[in-house]
């Protein structure tokens, strides 16, 4: 039990592709992965891909430089968004004491709202 939680913490050695031990256990893998990759298309996908950067390099970079920006700045915006929804929780969480004493220092600034007597519609003044 306590192997196994060492090697799941530590994790094992890496072995080497050209370890005979590991040897067919990598060939096995290795053929696997390309007929998926064959069967799904993604190599001629690939190909394609590498064909543009190899073409377009300075555009593939600035597109791949985009990506990487465009996830930082939706991150932050993320974390921005949930600092402020924590710092409103923060500020929700108070007595009906208080919200009484702001509603009546706000009160001048309320405009009053009259209902029409003739057609009953709201009116502010």
């Amino acid at each position: 039990m306590n192997e196994n939680l060492r090697k799941m913490i530590l994790g094992e050695k890496m072995p080497s592709k050209d370890d005979p031990k590991y040897r067919e256990t990598y060939e096995r893998d290795v053929e696997a992965g390309r007929k998926f990759a064959k069967r799904t298309r993604l190599d001629r996908l690939v190909g394609h891909v590498q064909k543009f950067a190899d073409r377009h390099s300075g555009l593939f970079l600035g597109i791949v430089l985009a990506i990487v920006v465009g996830c930082f700045v939706i991150n932050a915006y993320h974390f921005t968004k949930a600092y402020q929804l924590r710092k409103a929780q923060t500020e929700s969480a108070r007595t009906p004491e208080e919200s009484i004493r702001e509603a009546l220092d706000n009160a001048h600034t309320m405009i009053p709202i009259q209902e029409s007597e003739e057609d009953g519609t709201v009116q502010e003044n």
